[in-house]
């Protein structure tokens, strides 16, 4: 199969949700990771939750630091999250939210334009959303805001006079804590997307001006009967992105 092309996933979770029994391995856990878009609305414990933000703390970090910051909620408060970015969404104000740092290039090359508009041909074939359909395009974009159904979602900041190194460690722990919630047998989906509605999100979460806001993450248990969640994304082999040396053949 040639770099960047996708095939449909045979190693989701089960409808049904695995119990506090199941655990998979490291190697299971990475290898069945995916940006699920469409999660059951079965809850998800606090307590589990809890667990899973103490397994991703063991995130390495410059000097130990643990630069990061997680704002986490469900229920009402998850609800409101959703109709207020509809609601500025709607009245034609998504143009007057913009995140307050860059996450793309200014200007796309390969082989990154490719494999980005791979993904987007893969996953609207899967929705039967045809090039030039605006409007579908635009109702599936929209379920970000909703973190595609999951029960749970999440909110990660660092103090804006940290640098590069603390959104390494962030990255480090965001990776950590999809991996730790794969390996409970829950599925995520981080979002760069609501990093453009930093000012609705701060009165809501209480998130002070002196916090940046870098992206969001839905949390639970994948429905394994919606046709978006068959995407499964390739990945360049090591000796693409790797070099070797030193090493006994």
């Amino acid at each position: 199969m040639s770099q960047g092309e996708s095939r449909v996933d045979s190693t989701l979770s089960s409808k049904r949700p695995c119990s506090d029994a199941v655990r998979l391995s490291a190697d299971q856990a990475l290898r069945t990771r995916r940006s699920v878009r469409a999660f059951l609305p079965t809850p998800v414990p606090r307590t589990e939750v809890e667990e899973l933000l103490a397994l991703a703390s063991r995130s390495p970090s410059g000097s130990n630091i643990q630069p990061w910051k997680v704002h986490v909620f469900s229920g009402a408060l998850r609800q409101r999250i959703t109709r207020e970015i509809w609601a500025a969404l709607d009245a034609g104000r998504a143009g007057e939210h913009k995140r307050e740092w860059n996450y793309y290039p200014q200007q796309w090359r390969e082989p990154y334009l490719g494999r980005r508009r791979k993904i987007g041909w893969d996953m609207y074939g899967l929705l039967g959303i045809p090039k030039g359909d605006f409007a579908r395009t635009e109702a599936q974009r929209r379920q970000n805001y909703d973190f595609f159904g999951a029960p749970v979602g999440m909110m990660f900041t660092l103090d804006e006079d940290m640098e590069i190194g603390s959104w390494l460690d962030l990255g480090i722990f965001l990776g950590s804590l999809a991996v730790a919630a794969r390996g409970h047998g829950l599925d995520t989906c981080p979002q760069a997307a609501f990093a453009d509605f930093h000012r609705i999100l701060r009165p809501l979460l209480g998130i002070p001006d002196n916090e940046i806001i870098i992206c969001g993450m839905a949390l639970g248990h994948a429905d394994s009967d919606a046709p978006v969640n068959r995407l499964r994304t390739e990945r360049a082999a090591p000796g693409q992105f790797a070099r070797f040396e030193g090493f006994e053949e």
